[in-house]
């Protein structure tokens, strides 16, 4: 399949913890064409990285082909983890620069699988700065923390 001919899908991610670690909850918001989705979950005792990862996987893993994928997301955690930091992770062992264990290592190995499967362009926008696509995902997350059980 051509790139020109991959569906293109803009996905706009967010988490949210109440407390951290607190309850917390995960919120996507995907575009395609004329179709969009909604999704969104939760956990009792997480962390907000935990939740920005998951909204991320949870997106990914819906897609059902290979995609061309934007993906907005307002945590430069997971956007910066993802493009830059995990090269040296793995280099070094799952550690940091410092030395100190990687956090969250189950949740990058999986969003490191799901971005090969389809060509991801990342994109960091401000969060509660008035981005339409990054409200309605935190109203998502929100939701997803509100729910969980």
């Amino acid at each position: 399949m051509s790139e020109a001919s991959k569906p293109s899908v803009v996905v706009y991610t967010d988490g949210a913890c109440k407390g951290n670690p607190g309850r917390g909850g995960w919120g996507v918001w995907m575009v395609s064409g004329p179709h969009e989705k909604e999704m969104w979950g939760g956990e009792m005792l997480t962390t907000n990285n935990r939740m920005e990862l998951t909204a991320v996987i949870e997106a990914l893993q819906v897609l059902k082909r290979h995609c061309h994928v934007a993906i907005y997301t307002d945590s430069e955690y997971v956007r910066k983890g993802i493009t830059e930091w995990i090269t040296g992770w793995k280099r070094r062992g799952w550690k940091t620069a410092d030395g100190k264990p990687v956090k969250n290592v189950e949740l990058w190995t999986r969003l490191e699988a799901l971005t090969l499967q389809h060509k991801v362009d990342w994109h960091w926008v401000k969060g509660h700065a008035g981005d339409p696509g990054n409200e309605r995902a935190d109203g998502l997350a929100n939701r997803g923390a509100a729910e969980a059980r």
